[in-house]
């Protein structure tokens, strides 16, 4: 057998109190949640570039972004990897607590609830939607992490130096450590293009930061489903391309397409006229 490191077993409860125990995988949503909350409150708080934009806004915000990531992150699973299945069980489409999840699905949600949000508060869409898709790769970064901490989403079988083998994997072979390559792609190093973006004021063009998150992540995931073991229950697809990878094209071509037509100005919103005096 080929040298390989140890898996860190790592209890998948973070913290139990009594019969009431939190997992690592619901933790990482919690404290995502409440650190992108307060990053996106201290850059909303920068008046300059939001055209009217309440900081107090965010709070409310928060409730319809859980509920696109939550409703939008389900039924993308159902519609994308299992309609068959779903569609012949109807009554599990609603059991979240058994699994099922789709990044792309959910970030479909949060589109949806940027949309409704803003046009009910009378905002900028890609004012709000640069606010959100900056803070969504300390989400993303912390989800893959508790991937790990799962042993769940492993790579595919390798010999490089750094393999593990996974407690749940049936074959019990040398894998990437996938999930920590996404959490590098998907999280910090996004997290850290997307910061370089609002120090140099690209938020004077609304929707070059949207479209950077959308084309960013889906290139991260694009190459980050090399490493990664295919889903069993679908395998490879056209191409020899995973579901992911196929669904993250449209979102580089999405973002592409956002990024150009921001930095022309097009998503720039009307500054309210000066006050008569």
């Amino acid at each position: 057998m080929f040298f390989a490191l140890p898996f860190p077993m790592i209890n998948p409860v973070a913290i139990a109190v009594g019969p009431i125990a939190i997992r690592w995988y619901a933790l990482a949503y919690i404290v995502g949640i409440l650190l992108g909350w307060f990053y996106a409150k201290k850059l909303a708080g920068k008046a300059a570039l939001s055209w009217g934009w309440n900081p107090k806004l965010i709070e409310d915000f928060v409730t319809y972004a859980t509920l696109g990531v939550i409703l939008g992150g389900r039924l993308g699973y159902v519609l994308f990897y299992k309609p068959m299945h779903y569609l012949q069980n109807p009554g599990e489409i609603l059991q979240v607590w058994n699994g099922g999840m789709a990044f792309h699905g959910g970030a479909l949600g949060v589109i949806v609830a940027i949309i409704i949000f803003a046009r009910v508060k009378k905002l900028p869409v890609f004012g709000l939607g640069d606010i959100v898709c900056a803070v969504v790769p300390i989400g993303l970064g912390l989800g893959r992490i508790a991937n790990f901490v799962n042993g769940e989403l492993y790579g595919r079988a390798t010999d490089v130096a750094w393999a593990m083998v996974f407690p749940h994997d049936e074959k019990q072979v040398l894998r990437h450590p996938s999930q920590l390559y996404q959490a590098a792609m998907e999280g910090l190093i996004l997290f850290l293009v997307l910061l370089v973006l609002e120090k140099k004021g690209m938020r004077k063009y609304p929707g070059v930061i949207s479209g950077t998150f959308l084309a960013g992540y889906g290139v991260a995931r694009f190459i980050g489903e090399f490493f990664r073991e295919p889903d069993s229950f679908l395998g490879l697809l056209t191409a020899g391309l995973s579901m992911g990878q196929l669904l993250s094209l449209p979102m580089i071509a999405v973002g592409a397409f956002i990024i150009r037509q921001a930095l022309q100005g097009s998503f720039a919103p009307a500054r309210p006229a000066a006050a008569t005096r």
